[in-house]
Formats: C-alpha cells, sequence, structure tokens
C-alpha cells in the first residue's frame, strides 16, 4: 500500500479508533488520551499516512494557510515579525505563506488578490499601497500591521510612530545637540510621514533650526542611507547628530560615521538591530520590537480565525 492509497479509515482501524479520533488526533487536538494518541501516531507512521491538504481545503471552503504580506523580506524589522509569525502559525497546525510587494502598489494588489484566489484563512498585510477599499467586502480576516490602511476600517497593530520620533529629537537635544538630521524613507509611507511630522514637532517645540539639507528622505535601504550619510558628513556645517527613522538606515547611517571616523556624531535609531548595543559608541534606539507587533497582530487574526473578535476591531 502507498501513501497515496492510505486513507484516514486505514489508520483508524490499524489504531483501533474511530475515524472521528483519529482526525482529532491527526489535527492536534489535545483532548484525546495519551495512549489513544501514541496508538495513532503509530499507525500514521508505520502506514505513512499523510494529510491530503487540497482536499480537506476544498471541504471547508478555505486553505489552512495564513498569507504574510511585507514591502520586502530582506529588511531585518519584517524578517522578525514573519518569524515570530511562523512560530505562532505552527502552533496552530496551519501553514505560512510569504509573499512581498516589492514595494509596488499595483504588484501589492496582483499578491493580495493572488492570496485570497488561494482561499488563505486570513492575512497579515503591511500597507504600502495607498487605498485598501477593495478588502472592504472580503469575508477572510485581515490584520494589518506596522501601519494603518487607508479606505478600510480594520484590526491595526502598531507603535506611536510620531511620539516615539519626538521622544528621539528630545533625547538628542539633551544632550546641547542643534543641528540634528533626519534620514528616513519615502514621505508617502505613513509610517516615514509620521516620523517626519515627530521630528519637526520635536525641533519646532525645542526652537532649533529645521534646516531642509538635513532632512534627508526617500532612503529605501542600508546603501542609500549610507551614500546620503556621507553627503550629509561632507556639508559644510555637518549635523552633530543623527536620527535614523529605521533599523534597515540606521545600518547604512553606521557603516558611514565608522568608515568616516565620525563616531563622535549620536545616533538615535527607531528600532533595534543587530549589534546596535555591542558598537563604540553604542546605538541609543527607540524600541520597535517587531516580534511583539508581529505577536500581538497573529493573536488577533488568531481570534477571528476562532471567531471570537469582530474584523472592523
Amino acid at each position: 500500500m502507498t501513501a497515496k492509497q492510505v486513507r484516514l479509515r486505514d489508520v483508524a482501524i490499524a489504531a483501533g479508533t474511530s475515524t472521528k479520533t483519529a482526525s482529532r488526533v491527526i489535527n492536534g487536538d489535545d483532548g484525546v488520551a495519551p495512549e489513544t494518541r501514541l496508538r495513532v501516531q503509530a499507525a500514521v507512521d508505520a502506514l505513512g499516512y499523510q494529510v491530503d491538504v487540497m482536499a480537506r481545503s476544498l471541504r471547508k471552503g478555505v486553505d489552512d494557510t495564513v498569507g504574510v504580506v511585507v514591502p520586502t523580506i530582506g529588511d531585518p524589522f519584517f524578517a522578525l515579525a514573519i518569524e515570530e509569525i511562523e512560530q505562532m502559525v505552527l502552533q496552530r497546525n496551519i501553514n505560512l505563506l510569504v509573499a512581498s510587494n516589492s514595494r509596488h502598489a499595483e504588484l501589492e494588489r496582483k499578491v493580495i488578490d493572488g492570496l485570497l484566489a488561494r482561499r488563505v484563512a486570513g492575512l497579515i498585510i503591511t500597507p504600502f499601497s495607498a487605498d485598501y477599499s477593495f478588502l472592504k467586502h472580503v469575508r477572510t480576516p485581515v490584520v494589518f500591521l506596522d501601519r494603518h490602511p487607508e479606505g478600510i476600517s480594520a484590526g491595526v497593530v502598531l507603535v506611536d510612530d510620531r511620539g516615539g520620533a519626538r521622544l528621539a529629537v528630545e533625547h538628542l537635544a539633551s544632550f546641547g545637540h542643534q543641528r540634528i538630521a533626519l534620514i528616513t524613507d519615502d514621505l508617502s509611507i505613513k509610517t516615514s510621514a509620521l516620523r517626519h511630522e515627530g521630528y519637526l514637532d520635536a525641533m519646532n517645540a525645542l526652537g532649533l533650526p529645521t534646516d531642509p539639507a538635513l532632512q534627508v528622505v526617500g532612503c529605501q535601504d542600508e546603501r542609500q542611507s549610507e551614500q546620503r550619510t556621507l553627503e550629509l558628513l561632507a556639508l559644510d556645517v555637518p549635523p552633530t547628530a543623527i536620527f535614523s527613522a529605521r533599523s534597515e538606515t540606521s545600518l547604512g547611517v553606521v557603516r558611514a560615521l565608522h568608515q568616516s571616523g565620525r563616531t563622535d556624531i549620536a545616533l538615535v535609531s527607531f528600532g533595534d538591530f543587530v549589534t546596535a548595543d555591542l558598537l563604540k559608541p553604542a546605538v541609543t534606539v527607540i524600541d520597535h520590537d517587531p516580534r511583539v507587533l508581529a505577536r500581538k497582530a497573529m493573536e488577533r487574526l488568531g481570534s477571528r480565525l476562532d471567531g471570537t473578535e469582530d474584523d472592523d476591531q
């Protein structure tokens, strides 16, 4: 008998139990007696039984899969978030399907439509597009991560971007810094815009000059932030401190500062990154832990999958 020919009924007969009980064991139900669970597992191993995921999905109407859509999996922030979500979905005995929109709004729509066509059980999305009204009438549970979506009322897990940026600038100013530079991503991205606003809030409140030459926007990755940091250092009057609004751009800032021997310039990063505490001098960070946000997002999605939370909360 080959693995393809083995049915759940065969496992139940070999284990001396009902088909329903064998199914409960295979699906991770903790309510089955330990000795029964061992018999069923032994039968599964002996017969080479494999769950027919496609058939089960057709019966249930949805796939046992959670889809995650992020701008890029290369960003350390999103890599850690995905890792946390993966651990949580495994505990629920479901699968994870990760997709990147590559920072293109049109591609993001195609990616989301593709996941919905696969009838995933739920979606976790880090918004990049400007309008998500196309999801208003979708029955699939959706939770947004790290950024607030436009055009739809849905569950969102995020941090106080504007307040965190304000705190970072206030911290630098408390040490006497007045020429404080900002390095951030494209301002069309909500988190970048909010952190830029927080930077300006603090600079204006403190009466510090908001020199456009010190406001670097559009840095998508560490390579670009490294180059733009070098340009800041080459100014006739360079900054004495830098606020980097993303952990990925912070990596480029650190590389530029160390290569230039300018470790006298203070740095605050919105989001931690590997080696931040090991550098000399150490980098101050606004703790924007992607694991915590991802955990909260998956908990909310899990509640919706279980039917214990409305989708618009």
